[in-house]
Protein backbone atom coordinates (compact mmCIF):
# COMPACT_ATOMS: atom_id res chain seq x y z
CA UNK A 1 0.00 0.00 0.00
CA UNK A 2 1.23 3.50 -0.80
CA UNK A 3 1.93 5.76 2.17
CA UNK A 4 -1.44 7.39 3.06
CA UNK A 5 -1.84 11.14 2.68
CA UNK A 6 -2.78 11.60 6.33
CA UNK A 7 0.77 10.56 7.30
CA UNK A 8 2.11 13.66 5.55
CA UNK A 9 -0.70 15.88 6.82
CA UNK A 10 0.10 14.87 10.40
CA UNK A 11 3.80 15.54 9.83
CA UNK A 12 3.18 19.10 8.58
CA UNK A 13 0.56 19.78 11.26
CA UNK A 14 3.13 18.95 13.93
CA UNK A 15 5.98 20.93 12.33
CA UNK A 16 6.03 23.22 9.25
CA UNK A 17 9.48 21.79 8.42
CA UNK A 18 8.99 18.15 9.43
CA UNK A 19 12.26 16.88 7.93
CA UNK A 20 14.33 19.87 9.18
CA UNK A 21 15.33 20.89 5.65
CA UNK A 22 15.87 24.48 6.81
CA UNK A 23 18.57 23.59 9.33
CA UNK A 24 20.17 20.28 8.38
CA UNK A 25 23.50 20.30 6.51
CA UNK A 26 22.78 16.83 5.14
CA UNK A 27 19.85 18.14 3.09
CA UNK A 28 21.51 21.41 2.07
CA UNK A 29 24.43 19.41 0.68
CA UNK A 30 22.17 16.86 -1.03
CA UNK A 31 20.10 19.62 -2.65
CA UNK A 32 23.29 21.28 -3.91
CA UNK A 33 24.53 17.99 -5.35
CA UNK A 34 21.15 17.39 -7.00
CA UNK A 35 21.17 20.78 -8.73
CA UNK A 36 24.84 20.42 -9.70
CA UNK A 37 24.12 17.03 -11.30
CA UNK A 38 21.83 18.55 -13.94
CA UNK A 39 23.49 17.86 -17.31
CA UNK A 40 22.22 21.04 -18.99
CA UNK A 41 22.89 24.58 -17.88
CA UNK A 42 19.30 25.62 -18.57
CA UNK A 43 15.92 23.91 -19.01
CA UNK A 44 12.85 25.19 -20.77
CA UNK A 45 10.20 23.54 -18.61
CA UNK A 46 10.75 21.52 -15.43
CA UNK A 47 8.54 19.56 -13.06
CA UNK A 48 9.20 18.76 -9.41
CA UNK A 49 6.52 16.56 -7.83
CA UNK A 50 6.65 16.32 -4.04
CA UNK A 51 8.35 19.71 -3.53
CA UNK A 52 7.83 19.79 0.26
CA UNK A 53 8.98 23.16 1.66
CA UNK A 54 10.65 24.27 -1.57
CA UNK A 55 14.33 24.39 -0.70
CA UNK A 56 15.32 22.21 -3.65
CA UNK A 57 12.71 24.05 -5.72
CA UNK A 58 14.56 27.32 -5.09
CA UNK A 59 17.79 25.80 -6.43
CA UNK A 60 16.05 24.38 -9.50
CA UNK A 61 14.33 27.70 -10.22
CA UNK A 62 17.62 29.30 -11.13
CA UNK A 63 18.18 26.76 -13.89
CA UNK A 64 14.72 26.77 -15.50
CA UNK A 65 12.71 29.11 -17.71
CA UNK A 66 9.57 27.59 -16.22
CA UNK A 67 9.17 25.33 -13.19
CA UNK A 68 6.07 23.58 -11.90
CA UNK A 69 6.34 22.35 -8.29
CA UNK A 70 3.57 20.40 -6.58
CA UNK A 71 2.91 18.71 -3.27
CA UNK A 72 -0.03 16.78 -1.84
CA UNK A 73 -0.13 18.77 1.41
CA UNK A 74 -1.55 22.30 1.36
CA UNK A 75 0.78 23.48 4.15
CA UNK A 76 3.84 22.47 2.13
CA UNK A 77 2.46 24.20 -0.96
CA UNK A 78 1.92 27.42 1.00
CA UNK A 79 5.48 27.35 2.34
CA UNK A 80 6.94 26.75 -1.11
CA UNK A 81 4.76 29.42 -2.71
CA UNK A 82 5.90 31.96 -0.13
CA UNK A 83 9.54 30.99 -0.63
CA UNK A 84 9.29 31.39 -4.43
CA UNK A 85 6.90 34.36 -4.46
CA UNK A 86 9.50 36.59 -6.12
CA UNK A 87 10.00 34.18 -9.02
CA UNK A 88 7.05 34.51 -11.41
CA UNK A 89 8.31 31.69 -13.65
CA UNK A 90 7.65 29.19 -10.82
CA UNK A 91 4.15 27.76 -10.37
CA UNK A 92 3.33 25.99 -7.10
CA UNK A 93 0.12 24.06 -6.59
CA UNK A 94 -1.47 21.18 -4.73
CA UNK A 95 -1.47 17.83 -6.51
CA UNK A 96 -1.41 14.24 -5.31
CA UNK A 97 1.01 11.98 -7.11
CA UNK A 98 0.87 9.98 -9.24
CA UNK A 99 -2.81 10.50 -10.07
CA UNK A 100 -2.79 14.30 -10.45
CA UNK A 101 0.14 14.26 -12.85
CA UNK A 102 -0.05 17.35 -15.12
CA UNK A 103 -1.02 16.95 -18.76
CA UNK A 104 2.12 18.70 -19.97
CA UNK A 105 5.56 17.89 -21.32
CA UNK A 106 8.89 18.73 -19.65
CA UNK A 107 12.57 18.64 -20.52
CA UNK A 108 13.44 18.11 -16.83
CA UNK A 109 11.68 16.05 -14.16
CA UNK A 110 13.09 15.78 -10.63
CA UNK A 111 11.96 12.89 -8.42
CA UNK A 112 13.46 13.78 -5.04
CA UNK A 113 12.59 11.58 -2.07
CA UNK A 114 9.30 10.54 -3.64
CA UNK A 115 9.28 7.11 -5.28
CA UNK A 116 9.60 5.01 -2.15
CA UNK A 117 6.19 6.15 -0.87
CA UNK A 118 4.37 4.25 -3.64
CA UNK A 119 3.22 0.66 -3.85
CA UNK A 120 3.76 -1.36 -7.03
CA UNK A 121 0.70 -0.03 -8.87
CA UNK A 122 1.29 3.62 -7.98
CA UNK A 123 5.00 3.41 -8.75
CA UNK A 124 4.22 1.90 -12.14
CA UNK A 125 1.81 4.79 -12.78
CA UNK A 126 4.41 7.32 -11.66
CA UNK A 127 7.05 5.87 -13.99
CA UNK A 128 4.63 5.62 -16.91
CA UNK A 129 3.57 9.25 -16.53
CA UNK A 130 7.17 10.35 -16.13
CA UNK A 131 8.14 8.68 -19.40
CA UNK A 132 5.05 9.98 -21.20
CA UNK A 133 5.71 13.60 -20.23
CA UNK A 134 9.51 13.61 -20.58
CA UNK A 135 10.38 15.23 -23.89
CA UNK A 136 12.84 13.76 -26.41
CA UNK A 137 16.27 14.65 -25.06
CA UNK A 138 14.78 15.39 -21.64
CA UNK A 139 16.50 14.60 -18.34
CA UNK A 140 15.19 12.83 -15.24
CA UNK A 141 16.96 13.32 -11.90
CA UNK A 142 16.18 10.88 -9.09
CA UNK A 143 17.52 11.08 -5.54
CA UNK A 144 16.39 8.86 -2.66
CA UNK A 145 17.27 7.97 0.92
CA UNK A 146 18.64 4.42 1.20
CA UNK A 147 17.97 3.45 4.83
CA UNK A 148 14.79 1.57 5.87
CA UNK A 149 11.83 3.70 6.97
CA UNK A 150 8.67 2.11 8.34
CA UNK A 151 6.38 4.47 6.40
CA UNK A 152 8.03 3.76 3.05
CA UNK A 153 6.46 1.22 0.73
CA UNK A 154 9.90 0.27 -0.65
CA UNK A 155 13.57 1.24 -0.50
CA UNK A 156 15.18 4.02 -2.47
CA UNK A 157 17.39 1.46 -4.18
CA UNK A 158 14.28 -0.33 -5.46
CA UNK A 159 13.03 2.90 -6.99
CA UNK A 160 16.31 3.43 -8.83
CA UNK A 161 16.37 -0.18 -9.99
CA UNK A 162 12.91 0.31 -11.49
CA UNK A 163 14.08 3.46 -13.27
CA UNK A 164 17.15 1.65 -14.62
CA UNK A 165 14.90 -0.99 -16.20
CA UNK A 166 13.01 1.55 -18.32
CA UNK A 167 14.17 1.07 -21.93
CA UNK A 168 13.43 4.70 -22.82
CA UNK A 169 16.03 6.01 -20.37
CA UNK A 170 19.83 6.06 -20.37
CA UNK A 171 21.76 6.56 -17.14
CA UNK A 172 24.18 9.46 -17.65
CA UNK A 173 25.33 10.04 -14.05
CA UNK A 174 25.35 8.20 -10.72
CA UNK A 175 26.39 9.45 -7.29
CA UNK A 176 26.20 6.81 -4.56
CA UNK A 177 26.64 7.28 -0.82
CA UNK A 178 25.61 5.05 2.10
CA UNK A 179 22.74 7.45 2.84
CA UNK A 180 21.34 8.31 -0.58
CA UNK A 181 21.49 7.50 -4.25
CA UNK A 182 21.47 10.26 -6.87
CA UNK A 183 21.14 9.34 -10.54
CA UNK A 184 20.50 11.21 -13.74
CA UNK A 185 18.64 9.43 -16.52
CA UNK A 186 17.95 10.88 -19.93
CA UNK A 187 16.28 10.22 -23.23
CA UNK A 188 19.54 11.56 -24.69
CA UNK A 189 22.52 9.27 -23.99
CA UNK A 190 25.05 12.01 -24.81
CA UNK A 191 27.47 12.95 -22.03
CA UNK A 192 27.80 16.51 -20.76
CA UNK A 193 31.01 16.87 -22.77
CA UNK A 194 29.21 15.82 -25.96
CA UNK A 195 26.28 18.12 -25.21
CA UNK A 196 28.76 20.95 -24.70
CA UNK A 197 30.55 20.31 -27.99
CA UNK A 198 33.81 19.12 -26.41
CA UNK A 199 33.62 15.75 -28.19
Amino acid sequence: MSTPIDYFERMYAADPDPWSFESRWYDARKHALTADALPNRRYRSAFEPGCSTGLLTARLAGRCDRLLAVDAVDAAVRTTAERLADRPHVTVRTARMPHDWPDESFDLIVLSELGYYFDDADLATLLDRTITSLEPGGDLVAVHWRWPVAEHARSGDEVHAALARLPELHRVARHEEPDFLLEVFSRDPASVARRSGLL
